[in-house]
């Protein structure tokens, strides 16, 4: 396999300053044509989401003319950056980006029912439905928690971008009672928290620490707003925390109704009155928090480690570059 990446490490953390340099976007799309225009030797081009992105489909049809079947990954209804856009220029020209993308395809993974619904009723020829997984090598089994641990207020963990860290402020006052109550500490992983006014600490995020950080916490939560864009969402940041034993909190919107079994591995919270209930019972009462992730843990190793659906992914390789 070789792995082609659009943009660089550096251009993706700089992303997080809110730090944007169109010279690294240039040759960014630069090395993504120069590796489509490539792909005649390949037996599969295998695309997270679009090649190009703002750009119609027809160059990216253009620039992959040589036959090479491919596939399209969908963990995100970006589809949505382009058909309910706000400018009707935007949704003139690349509204139908995705749906003519997915028509040509080879096929389709998406991580949930909403993405899969959409690539079906755009036409394309074969979907399936591979959700959102981890690495259990890179998350080992949760232990107990040292008396170290203890001798703190409960953390109460989110993991994100800064694109993402508006879903936290509806949560803003709940967070800042609980934090001066001495009832719970709040940290977020990839965020300079203060910086947007959140009353949380911020730990750095790398790929080396992000487990172990997780791990730090003692609850993991995920607010979202429904809109379309969202319930495109494939739950990663919930399956992250239950691989670490996590109990979680997250709203009830797309496909984390799936994940979250309400009052087994966590919590489904739609109210702000409903995410002060969830977080009380959890932060008082440790037993609750070691059951709910024991149950969390035990679901991720049955449903979303790449253990379990990186043979079904193989098989849907092989099969599509063979068709």
């Amino acid at each position: 396999m070789t792995i082609s990446p659009l943009f660089s490490d550096t251009y993706v953390s700089g992303l997080q300053r809110n730090s944007r340099k169109l010279g690294n976007v240039a040759l960014a799309y630069a090395g993504r044509i120069k590796a489509l225009l490539g792909s005649g030797s390949f037996d599969l081009v295998w695309i997270e989401k679009e090649a190009l992105p703002w750009l119609p489909a027809w160059i990216e049809r253009a620039l992959m003319s040589n036959g090479i079947p491919f596939i399209l990954d969908y963990d995100d209804a970006v589809f949505h950056y382009y058909d309910l856009h706000c400018n009707p220029l935007v949704k003139t020209i690349l509204g139908d980006k995705h749906p003519a993308l997915m028509r040509g395809a080879a096929l389709v993974v998406t991580g949930n029912k909403y993405l899969a619904k959409f690539a079906k009723q755009s036409g394309a020829k074969h979907v399936e439905i591979l959700p959102t997984v981890i690495d259990l090598d890179r998350y080992p089994a949760p232990i107990q928690r040292s008396a170290t641990d203890k001798s703190l207020p409960p953390c109460v963990g989110w993991i994100g971008q800064r694109s993402t860290a508006s879903f936290l402020e509806p949560y803003k006052q709940l967070f800042e009672r609980l934090l001066s109550a001495g009832q719970a500490r709040f940290t977020a992983i990839g965020i300079d928290a203060l910086s947007l006014g959140l009353p949380m600490e911020s730990i750095p995020w790398t790929e080396k620490t992000e487990a172990s950080s997780i791990a730090s916490f003692d609850i993991g939560i995920m607010p979202l707003v429904d809109e379309p864009f969202e319930r495109g969402k494939c739950g990663y940041k919930l399956i992250q925390y239950m691989a670490c034993g996590l109990p979680v909190v997250a709203s009830p919107v797309g496909v984390n109704c799936q994940i979250v079994e309400h009052g087994v591995n966590g919590f489904l919270a739609e109210t702000p009155e409903q995410w002060e209930q969830a977080l009380q019972m959890l932060l008082v009462d440790e037993g609750l928090r070691q059951r709910m992730g024991l149950a969390g843990r035990q679901k991720v190793e049955q449903h979303y480690c790449i253990q379990v659906t990186g043979p079904k992914l193989t098989k849907l390789l092989i099969d599509a570059a063979s068709a």
